[in-house]
C-alpha cells in the first residue's frame, strides 16, 4: 500500500504537464526578453563608450597633427631663417674681402707708382751725375790742356826761329822730337789745332784782332794765324787769333 501510495503522488496528471509546459514557456520568453535587453543596454553602453572614446581621441589627434604642422612650419622657418643669415655671413664676409683686396690693390699701386717715380728719378741722376762728371772731366782736362798748350807755343816759336844749319844740330833734332811726341799725345788726349788760314771766319773757332789787305784771299777770310787754337773733343779750348782780310 505504501508502494502504491509513492507512485500516485509521482504520477502527473495531463492537466498539470500542460501548466508546466506553459509556465516553462513564460519563463524562457521572459529570459529571453531579459537577455535581449541586457545585450541592448550593453550595446548602448559599448556604443556609447566607443563614440566617447572617439569623441575623446578625435580631438587629441587634431591637436598632435596641428602640433606636427606647427613643429615642421617652425623647422621650416628656422632653417629659413638661418639659410638668410648663413648668407648674409657670406656676403658680408665677400664684402670684407672685397673691401680688403681692394685696398691691397689700392696699396700695391701706389706702391708701384712710388717705385717707378723712384726708379725714374734714380735713372735721372745718374745721367745727370754721369753728364756732369763728363763735364768735370773735360773741365779739368782743358785746364790742364790750357797750361800745356804755351809750352807748344814756346816750341813753335823756338824752332821757327833756327836756320836751317841750326835745325841740323843735335839740341835742335832733340828739342823738334820732343815736341812732335808733344803734339802726338795731345792727339791722343783729343786735342787738335783749329785750322785757320784759307778758312772762313767763323767767330766760334776765331779770333779776329785785325784786318788785312790780299790779293790772295777774298774778304771774310782768314790770311793769317798769329796764335794756334785747339780743340778737345769738339769743344773749344782756346780760339785761333787771326787776321781776316777786310
Amino acid at each position: 500500500m505504501g508502494i502504491v501510495e509513492e507512485k500516485e503522488k509521482d504520477m502527473v496528471t495531463p492537466e498539470e504537464e500542460a501548466e508546466k509546459f506553459v509556465s516553462g514557456q513564460e519563463g524562457s520568453e521572459n529570459e529571453t526578453v531579459e537577455e535581449s535587453g541586457k545585450t541592448a543596454e550593453d550595446g548602448g553602453q559599448a556604443g556609447c563608450g566607443e563614440t566617447g572614446e572617439k569623441a575623446e581621441s578625435e580631438p587629441g589627434g587634431t591637436e598632435s597633427d596641428g602640433s606636427e604642422e606647427t613643429k615642421k612650419e617652425k623647422e621650416t622657418a628656422g632653417q629659413e631663417k638661418a639659410g638668410r643669415d648663413k648668407e648674409k655671413k657670406v656676403f658680408g664676409r665677400k664684402n670684407k674681402e672685397d673691401k680688403k683686396t681692394e685696398a691691397l690693390n689700392e696699396k700695391i699701386g701706389e706702391l708701384e707708382d712710388k717705385v717707378k717715380r723712384q726708379l725714374a728719378e734714380f735713372e735721372n741722376f745718374r745721367h745727370r751725375t754721369e753728364k756732369e762728371k763728363t763735364a768735370m772731366f773735360e773741365v779739368g782736362a782743358k785746364s790742364v790742356i790750357e797750361k800745356i798748350l804755351p809750352v807748344v807755343d814756346n816750341f813753335e816759336r823756338g824752332l821757327s826761329g833756327l836756320s836751317e844749319e841750326e835745325k841740323e844740330a843735335p839740341f835742335a833734332s832733340g828739342m823738334q822730337m820732343v815736341y812732335k811726341q808733344l803734339l802726338t799725345e795731345l792727339d791722343n788726349l783729343g786735342v787738335k789745332p783749329i785750322e785757320a788760314v784759307g778758312k772762313e771766319f767763323d767767330p766760334n773757332l776765331h779770333n779776329a784782332v785785325m784786318q788785312v789787305e790780299s790779293e790772295e784771299y777774298e774778304s771774310g777770310i782768314v790770311a793769317q794765324e798769329m796764335m794756334k787754337g785747339y780743340l778737345y773733343r769738339d769743344s773749344v779750348v782756346r780760339h785761333s787769333m787771326v787776321a781776316v782780310v777786310s
